[in-house]
């Protein structure tokens, strides 16, 4: 792999096994080789002790760029921020600029005790740094540490094309070259035997024979070594041995400074054994001389772990929690962070311990933003060894909910919110509440969550930042429950009397109206509501959950009006927000908003990787809410290509996912797509049962028709198919009324006029639609639509009217890749005797510059300028995710794995686009 990326190509190589097998050499090795060839060099490594610090083993590899961020005092209420997203991108772009500049190794040992944010930095920076030529190489001893997750991590990386080393014990002839090696000798069996006691394991096996060697065991003679004495020991025995020999006050020393950890720091062992730096030196020097201890960089360590495990081992269990206890309060006075601290704590905390949980208490709240995981993971801890009498019980079950919270756990969230709720004093209850009715919110249960808001603004003493934060949980539950007639009224009392009601309230309401006036069928309504809610926002005090909801919903207005350019600019806006605010929850939403955007304007391959973008970033975060619009969105786009298996296995994978339904801003969308893919299979009537709400209720189809412009000729079409004219005849008569009631917006009209075209056989309706469609598909589907009408027109000029548009069909279609629907074309031109050449042979190719999209010509371009994924993200308006996704696909089609290759065919395929303008 280094001889790779000299030439620009990157990669992974996973290694594991027991302790002592090896693993640590190896990577000393790689560090000594990549050394010589010129490789910048970045080692890192997690040790038991450090594994609640967020970041720390890259910390210590990369620098200070990606420590934690500093605690904010204040911490909103609905979820604190998740600084996740932003810890990861103070990594990102430093190391991304590193080795932009040339091949990089970059090592991490012992990654079975790294914590939680250093794994999910590993698996975003692994894959958006693949096509550098940056090489990381990870160890791990197997059955140690958080297992499940990593073993999640290493098969994710394997399957990604890492590769995957398991270390095994020495076998017999591995273990006779060893002896040679150590003794100078062949052995004798009687020597091989001793070297079998070790079992495989090299270090065991070293450390014995340099011991015994030391003590005249062996007898060398014509070039073989035998025993002298027949006793074989145990290699752990041997190890102990080596610590008995150490004076007494040195095996003190080493196991007060096993307690630090396998490295610790010389002040640290001072302060805690009460000795000074001078009166430490002779026991320092004798656990150096006897191969226990050795110096790295400004600390001291263990020679191996198995060594630190020994001495560990030698201290009495109460001792040993003593210890930490005394090593936790130590770390504790000196103030600062407490996360070092917790870390002993959490190993010698007993119930009820005031002290060691205030501790505990403090550490969470410093990583609740940069490492939720391990804030609930101290929080739950602490939890446990609490009395359910101590006062701060209810502010330690609320850190682990807002924690739970954030990584997605909220079953668990809402019942620790409402235990303390039962336990909580006034003064802290409506926090609490708040919180709960977040948690609802997010758990797909906005009545409850409407609930337990509407309850608490009874209170007359709220605070305005509470009250505001209540009132716009009511808002945003009641558009997810479409309850119109409450959420109207309920946004007109909020605007009629806004001295009364703060900027979170206004801005709520103004939302509501948003929505309901695209239900009225009032799109020039709903964009002056999210413009003045967009004004408050930038202007006034608002949750920062607000902010890109506001332009989500824009982007999502403009979408259904086909002015893409301004709905791409709003999801952009968006994005930046949502990183800016460390709003982990809506993080994967710009990418599976812009997927959709892609799909309407005709780029299928780029709106399947936006979708496969937006499904790693919830998969990483864990943010599984949205997924499911990502997941209709894979189905759709295989039902085009002609995929209908494809498209199912996405259909079950969808209803697999527990998300929250009333969070989803694609329902309509969603529901459509189902109808879509039953329909593709043959089975008509169901697709209607399954837009039933849509056919039937009024303000259901005026939102499908404004959100989803697609519906409107497809549901006739399909109403008809299935003899319910009264169906086809209500689609019609809503796009009509919604044409009639905007006409600032001509896409509506377009629309209208297409469902009109096939309820009454209209061909001048649809030649308007097959003419003035925005979308490609769309506008194929006008022309198809007026082929068949044309085609069952008696005539002669009828039949070559319907031969044209079913061509200019054809044509639409397989200009964008919808496959499925090209082919059903080419029968309906095969029945009128007309045979057209299977695209397959002029489409795109499968494989080589040209089978490159417009999207993935044009990132090609940039990175062969040089730029980093980050530069080209910004300059296309995309995110680094995306550019990273483009970039794959594209080194598969091109048979490359490096941005050098890739360079150098840009430079052969198109040179100009190279130049300067």
């Amino acid at each position: 792999m280094l001889q790779a990326a000299k030439v620009g190509r990157g990669g992974i190589v996973l290694v594991e096994g027991r302790s002592g097998v090896g693993k640590s050499r190896l990577l000393g090795m790689a560090v000594a080789a990549a050394t010589r060839a010129g490789f910048e060099v970045a080692q890192g490594a997690a040790d038991e002790l450090t594994q609640l610090i967020p970041l720390a083993p890259l910390t210590s590899a990369l620098g200070p760029s990606g420590r934690t961020l500093p605690v904010d005092d204040y911490l909103t209420v609905a979820g604190p921020a998740d600084q996740r997203l932003l810890l990861v991108e103070r990594l990102h772009g430093p190391l991304e600029q590193r080795v932009a500049q040339g091949p990089m190794l970059l090592t991490l040992d012992d990654v079975q005790w790294a914590d939680p944010m250093t794994l999910l930095a590993l698996r975003s920076l692994t894959r958006d740094l693949a096509s550098y030529p940056l090489v990381w190489m990870l160890t791990r001893t197997s059955g140690v540490g958080d297992v499940p997750r990593l073993d999640c991590l290493f098969d994710v990386l394997e399957h990604d094309g890492a590769r995957r080393i398991t270390l095994e014990a020495l076998k017999g002839r591995a273990v006779a070259d060893v002896v040679a090696d150590v003794l100078g000798a062949s052995p004798e069996p009687d020597v091989l035997a001793l070297a079998d006691i070790a079992d495989g394991n090299p270090f065991l096996l070293i450390d014995l024979l340099e011991k015994l060697k030391g003590e005249g065991v062996f007898h060398i003679a014509e070039g073989r070594v035998r025993m002298v004495s027949a006793r074989l020991p145990k290699a752990q025995v041997v190890t102990q041995e080596r610590l008995d020999e150490l004076s007494e006050r040195t095996r003190h020393l080493l196991q007060v400074a096993a307690v630090l950890g396998r490295s610790f720091s010389v002040k640290d062992l001072a302060e805690m054994l009460g000795e000074s730096t001078i009166g430490l030196l002779p026991m320092v020097e004798e656990a150096m001389s006897a191969g226990i201890v050795e110096s790295a960089g400004d600390e001291l360590t263990f020679r191996h772990d198995l060594l630190w495990q020994a001495v560990v081992g030698t201290v009495p269990t109460p001792v040993l929690q003593a210890l930490h206890r005394d090593a936790g309060e130590m770390l504790l006075k000196r103030g600062g962070s407490a996360v070092p601290a917790a870390a002993h704590l959490i190993h010698s905390a007993g119930r009820g311990d005031g002290s060691a949980l205030r501790g505990l208490d403090q550490a969470a709240r410093e990583v609740l933003r940069s490492s939720p995981q391990t804030a609930a993971d101290l929080a739950l801890r602490a939890l446990e060894l609490s009395d359910p009498t101590d006062p701060d019980w209810v502010g330690r079950a609320a850190t682990a909910a807002d924690a739970l919270t954030a990584v997605g756990r909220l079953p668990e969230a809402a019942e620790l919110a409402r235990g303390a709720l039962g336990k909580a004093p006034p003064a802290q209850a409506p926090r609490l509440r708040c919180a709960l009715a977040y948690i609802l919110l997010l758990s797909g249960r906005p009545a409850d969550a409407v609930a337990e808001a509407e309850s608490l603004l009874t209170q007359q003493d709220l605070p305005d930042d509470l009250r505001g934060i209540a009132e716009w949980t009511v808002c945003w539950g009641l558009i997810c429950l479409n309850d119109f007639r409450k959420g109207r009224l309920r946004a007109e009392t909020v605007l009629a009397d806004r001295e009364r009601h703060t900027d979170a309230a206004v801005v709520g309401a103004l939302l509501l109206l948003a929505r309901f006036a695209v239900v009225d069928g009032r799109v020039a309504d709903s964009f002056a509501h999210l413009n003045e809610a967009l004004q408050i926002a930038n202007s006034g005090t608002v949750e920062a959950i607000q902010r890109p909801y506001t332009r989500l919903l824009l982007s999502l207005n403009w979408r259904a009006m086909r002015q893409f350019e301004e709905s791409d600019i709003a999801i952009q806006a968006a994005e930046e927000e949502i990183k800016a605010c460390g709003l982990t929850v809506l993080a994967a939403q710009p990418a599976l908003f812009r997927s959709v955007l892609k799909l309407a304007t005709g780029r299928l391959d780029d709106a399947a990787a936006e979708a496969q973008a937006g499904l790693v970033i919830a998969d990483e975060l864990g943010t599984q809410g949205f997924t499911r619009v990502g997941v209709a969105m894979l189905a759709l786009i295989a039902m085009r290509r002609g995929d209908i298996d494809a498209a199912v296995r996405h259909i079950e994978r969808y209803h697999s996912i527990d998300a929250a339904p009333g969070m989803l801003f694609g329902s309509v969308w969603e529901r459509w797509v189902m109808a879509a893919v039953v329909e593709a299979q043959g089975d008509p009537d169901r697709a209607v049962d399954i837009l039933h709400a849509i056919y039937t209720d009024e303000d259901e189809r005026r939102w499908a028709l404004l959100t989803t412009p697609l519906t409107a000729a497809w549901m006739t079409r399909l109403a008809l198919a299935t003899a319910n004219r009264r169906y086809a005849q209500t689609i019609v008569e809503t796009a009509e009324y919604l044409a009639q009631s905007n006409p600032g917006f001509p896409a509506l009209a377009t629309t209208a006029a297409h469902a009109r075209g096939i309820l009454h056989r209209d061909p001048s309706a649809l030649a308007s639609a097959a003419a003035d469609q925005p979308e490609p598909w769309a506008r194929a589907s006008g022309a198809e639509d007026l082929g068949v009408l044309l085609s069952t027109t008696p005539g002669a000029s009828a039949r070559e009217q319907a031969i044209a548009s079913l061509d200019q069909a054809l044509d639409g279609y397989e200009c964008i890749g919808a496959l499925r629907d090209a082919a059903r074309v080419r029968a309906r031109l095969r029945a009128l005797g007309v045979r057209r050449r299977h695209w397959a042979q002029l489409q795109r190719p499968a494989f080589g510059w040209d089978s490159l999209t417009d999207t993935e010509r044009a990132v090609a371009v940039l990175i062969a300028k040089g730029m980093t994924n980050r530069q080209a993200a910004a300059r296309m308006f995309l995110s680094p995710h995306t550019v990273s996704t483009h970039l794959r696909r594209m080194f598969s089609k091109l048979d490359i794995a490096s941005r050098v290759e890739l360079a150098c065919i840009v430079a052969e395929e198109c040179p100009d686009l190279l130049k300067d303008p």
